[in-house]
């Protein structure tokens, strides 16, 4: 008999126990859904993980959507409630963010296209020339510039016949970057970062316009002071840009779900995509893009520019998607 009681004791434990261990998980998949979206909410980027969480935002219904099935599993009604307001503060974030174009200012006197390409140390050099040769953009914003390949390969008697002006910056394969323009260029000075960010002074159309090169530091939990500060000087160039058209275009390693970049966005720039209805289309890792990434090559314009159409390409040996940007500049400023 007493053998009997032990087994029966032993037997409803078991139920016991899973029952207390379901709500502690699910508590724990709603605190990973729910605390970068707080920071999101606030303005802020928080510390080491919420940067990182909130580039992949959209994802965080999965771990919402698996709290809401072990609530309902156990019937508690808390995580209930908490998954319920997860999930429903994921889909408000997912709004795009960013103001509508105004009207433009006087006729469109000439149309660009614009392109940026992360080659990921130089290996996606080949992909790049393809492109050129494909899309035939007129002025090109490379990151990941290296010395051997890439540079060596945009100083080919082909690249230089189809773009005479050009500007290098950056010694290292992660650091290097260039300017590649079928218009005349002057240097214009740069953003400082780790990474070189090369600005060049351009003439289309008789109209000058500064183009831009981004590439700050990734929120690593090393580079997370780093990369504030460099985004923020981003935000500083478009905040003081003067009369003449901008174009800052290149790897952000933000997407618009980051404090820091919606800085810049707020500083009177247009994210390209997302008025060429590609607001969420992810841009990194290429590996996993279109299904599963996060958008953070940009083409961001001010000024007389005005989006038209907007395309990601897929480069061969990239982490990255280049993004392709076709724009108007009117004649008004």
């Amino acid at each position: 008999m007493a053998t009997g009681n032990s087994s029966a004791a032993a037997d409803g434990a078991a139920p016991r126990r899973r029952g207390r261990a379901a709500p502690v998980a699910a508590a724990a998949l709603l605190l990973v859904a729910t605390v970068p979206l707080l920071f999101r909410a606030a303005g802020s980027d928080g510390v080491t993980p919420v940067p990182q969480l909130l580039a992949f935002l959209p994802w965080l219904s999965v771990p919402a959507g698996l709290g809401l099935v072990l609530s309902l599993a156990v019937r508690w009604r808390p995580g209930l409630f908490w998954a319920a307001a997860a999930l429903i503060g994921t889909a408000a974030s997912l709004l795009s963010y960013g103001t509508d174009a105004p009207p433009p200012r006087g006729p469109a006197v000439a149309r660009l296209r614009v392109l940026t390409a992360n080659l990921e140390f130089g290996r996606a050099t080949d992909g790049l020339l393809a492109a050129l040769r494909r899309e035939k953009p007129g002025l090109v914003a490379v990151q990941e510039c290296d010395p051997d390949r890439c540079a060596t390969a945009l100083a080919s008697p082909e690249v230089r016949a189809a773009y005479p002006y050009r500007l290098l910056a950056g010694r290292g394969a992660s650091e290097g970057s260039a300017v590649l323009s079928r218009y005349p260029l002057t240097p214009d000075g740069g953003v400082a970062g780790e990474l070189a960010m090369p600005r060049a002074a351009v003439t289309v159309a008789g109209r000058r316009l500064r183009f831009q090169v981004a590439h700050p530091m990734p929120p690593l939990p090393a580079s997370l002071d780093t990369w504030r500060t460099e985004l923020g000087r981003l935000r500083d160039l478009a905040a003081a840009r003067g009369p003449d058209p901008l174009v800052i275009a290149g790897d952000f390693n933000s997407s618009q779900d980051h404090a820091a970049f919606r800085a810049v966005l707020d500083a009177g720039l247009l994210d390209s995509a997302r008025l060429a209805g590609l607001p969420r289309t992810p841009s990194w890792p290429a590996r996993t893009a279109p299904v599963l990434g996060a958008q953070i090559d940009h083409v961001l314009t001010g000024g007389a520019l005005r989006p038209r159409a907007a395309r990601f390409l897929d480069l061969p040996d990239t982490d990255h998607r280049a993004l392709l940007v076709d724009l108007d500049l009117h004649a008004g400023r």
